[in-house]
């Protein structure tokens, strides 16, 4: 097949093309662009396309793909790359409070503080934080319940000792 027939062959698809286009943009503009791409590789890489291969199936692959990379491309620029010489106080507000180092520091503070607690107070305590009754914890551990309620609350006084840093009197005293 001459590349003259070739092209003929693909200019033919246009429509359906455009169909398909349509599924993936949802924008008419949009999958213009994005027929004239598949189209214009499609005839790039004509020696690529095999006789006897479904043409049609072909070119959609194609556009599929170029659809893909131009998605992944759009979403790395709009994401790393700041368009303004400023940034908003939006932007800061935004970039402060997604922040993920602080919180990261204080549950790395409590799961070291609830590594140091005795196993005799840590099942129960953590039994209690993932909503179990006190009863139900009392029959899993077979001891009383009031043995129960005492074990949690010193998990608890044991963790207020540990994270003393994090309550909010103490600091507020130290900040003044």
């Amino acid at each position: 097949m001459t590349k003259i027939e070739f092209n003929t062959l693909v200019m033919r698809q246009a429509s359906s093309l455009k169909m398909y286009a349509l599924h993936f943009t949802h924008d008419a503009d949009d999958a213009n662009d994005l027929v004239q791409d598949t189209m214009l590789k499609a005839i790039t890489y004509y020696n690529k396309f095999k006789e006897g291969t479904n043409l049609k199936g072909w070119l959609y692959t194609i556009m599929k793909n170029t659809f893909i990379n131009n998605y992944r491309r759009f979403v790395k620029i709009n994401t790393f790359v700041t368009k303004t010489d400023e940034i908003s106080s939006s932007q800061l507000s935004y970039s402060a409070t997604v922040n993920g180092g602080e919180p990261k520091f204080v549950m790395d503070d409590i799961k070291k503080a609830l590594s140091k607690l005795q196993e005799e107070y840590y099942v129960p305590f953590t039994m209690y934080f993932e909503g179990y009754k006190y009863h139900e914890i009392a029959d899993h551990l077979a001891i009383p319940i009031g043995t129960v309620k005492t074990r949690i609350h010193v998990a608890r006084k044991l963790l207020k000792k540990s994270l003393k840093a994090y309550d909010r009197k103490t600091s507020e005293a130290v900040a003044a």
